[in-house]
């Protein structure tokens, strides 16, 4: 940051109604009282995000810079933001704290890691997002605090619009993120998944230049101490899979591998909630509490029960809780090296095996890939389930290259013998609307099978289409599920869907991808 916007800065945080690292209690109360929100039956606190009820992709910049000019990788994800419009930018946030009555800062690490830990300080223009902060990012103790020194900061005022004619944006809302200065700017909306996700972008960008790699992705550990990781993108069971209640949790969404193995970058946790019930995720259920935070979840008017089941202002309500509301957490969020790396998809055309064993250049292209749907019903204009691909399982957080994250991922998988494991959470019997969700019963048991080792040398057959090994038998899984055309009534209309999803995987990597490998790209599915 330069001397003056820093010095600007330091006179804006320096006034009495600056309130420093309260404690969740304290937070609570500031935000009832403020009219932010109101306590659920449970003491969680509940809060509507307003317009943005989810990230805003195409509100997201990166400040072009000596710094980034030739690392970053430009485009549609990475939209470059000139320094002067950043700088004026940056002068009317600062324009706009000063004129607040309130405001309120968290001093914080992300990464669990000392080696790999980076110092952070949030402000907030909201309590109840200072809250957020707090609960997901890791807190320090009082004794570190008194040496804080923030390497970034984020500033997030929900209530400054921008001007998108006069400030260089493309809406009222904007998420900028500056590596030169070493802050990120959020405005214009209300969604705390910005503060979240503009900081796991930082930190794919400053990790790998520690030869660490960032991963969107949540990790357990076993009694046998027996570390996996699960990538996938929203909707695949990531989170759910992760808090299983037989193994330690080390995190659910963000992690780094490095030479001495797994940490979590967060502190916290920031489930979905639409549909969620105490029988199927007990763990998050009982997690929500007094100190959560509940995004868009309604509640009962009288006894202010929330109804998960309600999606009536989004399908992306959320929960977030401190890691320590999990019973049974690896403390600190350290672990070993993973013995099993899986890939999650949801696969509404129904056609992906629901398990299968990846390998060698299949590997890349997969995780290159990140491959999930979208469902028809659940965004505007959808009208029937759509491939979707993600790259990395987190495309929108990578300011590097693709190709950096996934050559890094190979790498350490090949280095310390992991196996990868491709697990489809969709449909099975027939495509969305004809066929049934494959049974999360099932779902957990092959996840056990993996992770125990019950899957390793079991005979398998060869995917005709998309070239997976595929196990012949799963202990706890009915056999025929586990080939996806036996499960179809009509062998042609399987044939046909297979074919179109393969097609889909070509033409998302010819449009990206079209200078990748030779081998990397055959590893892709057949396409007749």
């Amino acid at each position: 940051m330069n001397e003056k916007t820093s010095l600007r800065l330091d006179a804006v945080l320096n006034r009495p109604t600056t309130h420093f690292n309260l404690v969740a209690a304290q937070l609570v109360e500031a935000a009832v009282r403020r009219g932010e929100g109101k306590l659920s039956a449970t003491g969680a606190f509940s809060t509507s995000t307003g317009k943005y009820t989810g990230r805003s992709p195409k509100d997201k910049f990166v400040v072009q810079d000596e710094v980034t000019a030739d690392t970053v990788a430009w485009g549609s994800v990475n939209v470059p933001f000139s320094e002067e419009q950043f700088a004026a930018l940056y002068s009317m946030v600062l324009d706009y704290l000063e004129g607040l009555d309130e405001f309120f800062v968290f001093d914080g690490y992300v990464g669990a890691d000392p080696e790999h830990q980076m110092s952070l300080r949030v402000i907030n223009q909201y309590a109840w997002q200072n809250l957020f902060a707090r609960q997901l990012f890791i807190r320090p103790t009082r004794e570190a605090l008194q040496d804080h020194k923030p390497n970034f900061t984020v500033i997030a005022v929900p209530g400054l619009t921008a001007v998108p004619e006069r400030d260089g944006t493309n809406s009222e809302a904007f998420v900028i993120v500056s590596f030169k200065e070493r802050v990120v700017l959020i405005g214009g909306t209300g969604y705390a998944g910005e503060i979240k996700k503009s900081i796991f972008s930082v930190m794919n960008y400053l990790l790998p230049q520690g030869e660490v790699l960032p991963m969107h992705c949540s990790a357990n550990v076993g009694q046998d101490g027996r570390t996996a990781l699960f990538f996938g993108l929203s909707g695949t069971g990531k989170t759910t899979l992760s808090a299983d209640p037989g193994r330690q949790l080390v995190g659910d969404d963000e992690h780094g591998w490095s030479e001495r193995g797994i940490f979590n970058l967060e502190g916290g946790c920031y489930a979905k909630c639409i549909n969620l019930s105490r029988e199927h995720e007990p763990r998050i259920w009982d997690a929500i509490k007094f100190g959560s935070v509940l995004e868009n979840v309604v509640l009962d008017s009288d006894e202010r029960i929330a109804d998960y089941n309600d999606g009536s202002l989004t399908e992306n309500t959320r929960c977030a809780y401190p890691l320590d509301y999990i019973p049974g957490r690896v403390d600190p969020s350290l672990a070993g090296h993973p013995s099993a790396v899986v890939f999650l998809t949801a696969d509404a055309f129904g056609v992906l095996p629901p398990i299968s064993i990846l390998e060698d250049e299949q590997i890349m292209y997969h995780f290159i890939s990140g491959y999930t749907s979208k469902l028809a019903g659940t965004e505007r204009g959808i009208q029937h389930p759509e491939a979707t691909f993600s790259a990395c399982f987190g495309e929108p957080f990578l300011p590097l290259s693709p190709l950096v994250y996934a050559q890094m991922l190979k790498d350490r998988v090949n280095q310390y013998g992991a196996k990868v494991y491709l697990i489809n959470t969709g449909w099975s019997g027939g495509p969305f609307g004809v066929g049934e969700r494959i049974s999360l019963k099932y779902t957990r048991q092959m996840v056990t099978s993996v992770l125990s080792g019950a899957l390793d040398g079991v005979d398998t057959r060869l995917d005709p289409v998309f070239g997976f090994k595929v196990p012949t038998h799963c202990p706890g899984v009915p056999d025929p599920i586990l080939d996806p055309k036996q499960t179809w009534k009509d062998p042609k209309a399987y044939d046909a869907k297979a074919q179109e999803l393969a097609q889909a995987f070509h033409d998302n990597f010819k449009a990206k991808y079209a200078d990748l490998a030779p081998e990397v790209r055959k590893a892709g599915p057949v396409v007749k």
